[in-house]
């Protein structure tokens, strides 16, 4: 993962960013399935519930942007990388406020009534984590680490 000498890795950065992502991926799953953990206190998934998968996606998008970004170095990142920054933005952004449509008032189980994580909240925020994964996708430097393919494309 040493590349040359003109790409200055941040192991620091991407320590951060792996401890970043298996905290969020705890976060994460303790939001969608609480009862993995013996936390589970209600039959339906809930605003709190719903709230905590979501900051737990927030920290996974947050440290997997942090070491992709890192993995660069101090090479200039490719317009497709910066695409893929912005796909992770949005498709965060597009989990949130699906995840939250009840209580955006966007949802079918508007405010006094209990905020419901129905079929159409869960697929738009599965919607959003694959715009984000296709992001991560884009983010990846292929051409640092395998030049080999990368040059085979430039023939």
């Amino acid at each position: 993962m040493n590349g040359g000498p003109d790409i200055r890795i941040s192991y620091l950065r991407i320590r951060f960013s792996l401890i970043a992502v298996l905290f969020g991926l705890f976060v994460f799953t303790v939001g969608a399935k609480p009862g993995w953990f013996g936390w589970d206190r209600s039959p339906v998934v809930g605003f709190i519930q719903i709230a905590v998968f979501l900051i737990g996606l927030g920290l996974i998008c947050i440290g997997g942007y942090v070491g992709l970004v890192a993995l660069w170095g101090r090479e200039p990142r490719s317009i497709v990388a910066d695409i893929g920054m912005r796909l992770v933005g949005t498709g965060y952004v597009v989990s949130v406020f699906t995840g939250m449509a009840d209580v955006f008032g966007l949802g079918s189980h508007l405010l006094p009534m209990v905020p419901h994580f129905g079929p159409w909240q869960s697929g738009g925020v599965l919607a959003g984590q694959i715009v984000i994964a296709i992001g991560f996708l884009m983010m990846i430097p292929y051409h640092l680490y395998f030049p080999r393919i990368h040059n085979i494309h430039n023939k």
